[in-house]
């Protein structure tokens, strides 16, 4: 069944001066013009497009892969607004309408937000609203304890990351378990901390299955692997921010300082007060 706004794979049916038809199948047959039409392309030819509707609202192909698709969230930037509405650039000609019924708060041009894009019933367009939660599910969910899960980060807030998990419902990463910032729109892989009674979401993004031991042993040969190939000496301490932890080794602050103890204790590096040496025995 062909989809309007989303990726298709669809069958050439015939050649005409100003592009190929596809079969649509229930959508009849779908120009898809000749600028983007692949070359050598030939009848019954398999192509993968996007359908959408054109200026003239007709339903048109295209071989663009656009920023986002129907029934999915994303950050788009809004390149203009008129008396219908804001228009975002999601990456084909025709740009992406937020009508004012669907924006929240109104859309300033040049700035990023995030929307759902949908197919409306009413016009039959694909349109885009700023109104999230009437598009995430409201009931409590059947997540386990550390199960993996996608998420796409909204926004910050005082706790934390608020995010969008598989595309149904809201989570939050608390902040002390973020140690790198993440940006609006990003896509990445979390997992459930815990499902509250009331139905809220805590997300981790440390991978489950590990214990503390684990995770300081594994830090302690990233530290030791990175003072070899630095020459012996890193400037990093217990006192260094956060964020500088977590890009050197992808740990916390409290992961890196049991383990540069560990290490002292086994007599494998020195603490100096503005770094870590190795020992020359090692």
């Amino acid at each position: 069944m062909s989809q309007i706004g989303r990726m298709n794979t669809l069958y050439v049916l015939r050649e005409v001066d100003f592009g190929v038809y596809l079969d649509g199948e229930e959508l009849g047959d779908i120009l898809l013009p000749k600028r983007q039409v692949p070359e050598g392309t030939k009848i019954d030819d398999q192509l993968e497009v996007f359908i959408y509707f054109d200026s003239s609202d007709i339903i048109v192909a295209s071989t663009q892969i656009p920023l986002t698709q129907v029934n999915e969230f994303a950050s788009l930037r809004v390149i203009d607004n008129n008396e219908m509405g804001a228009f975002l650039d999601w990456g084909l000609p025709k740009d992406l309408m937020v009508p004012f019924r669907e924006q929240k708060h109104k859309l300033l041009k040049n700035r990023h937000y995030i929307v759902y894009t949908y197919l409306d019933n009413v016009s039959q367009r694909i349109v885009a609203s700023t109104k999230l939660d009437k598009f995430l599910l409201k009931e409590i969910p059947e997540y386990q304890v550390d199960d993996e899960v996608s998420l796409f980060i909204v926004s910050r807030t005082d706790l934390g990351y608020k995010a969008i998990i598989e595309n149904e419902y809201w989570g939050l990463l608390f902040k002390d378990e973020v140690f790198t910032p993440l940006e609006q729109g990003q896509t990445l892989t979390g997992f459930i901390k815990q499902v509250r009674s009331d139905g809220k979401i805590d997300l981790t993004l440390k991978q489950p299955g590990q214990s503390e031991r684990v995770h300081v042993d594994a830090a302690s040969q990233k530290i030791i692997d990175a003072l070899k190939a630095s020459g012996g000496f890193l400037e990093l301490t217990d006192k260094s921010p956060p964020n500088d932890i977590y890009k050197a080794f992808g740990i916390s602050k409290k992961v890196f300082k049991r383990s540069i103890g560990g290490l002292y204790k086994k007599r494998l590096i020195k603490i100096e007060p503005d770094g870590v040496k190795l020992l020359e025995d090692n």
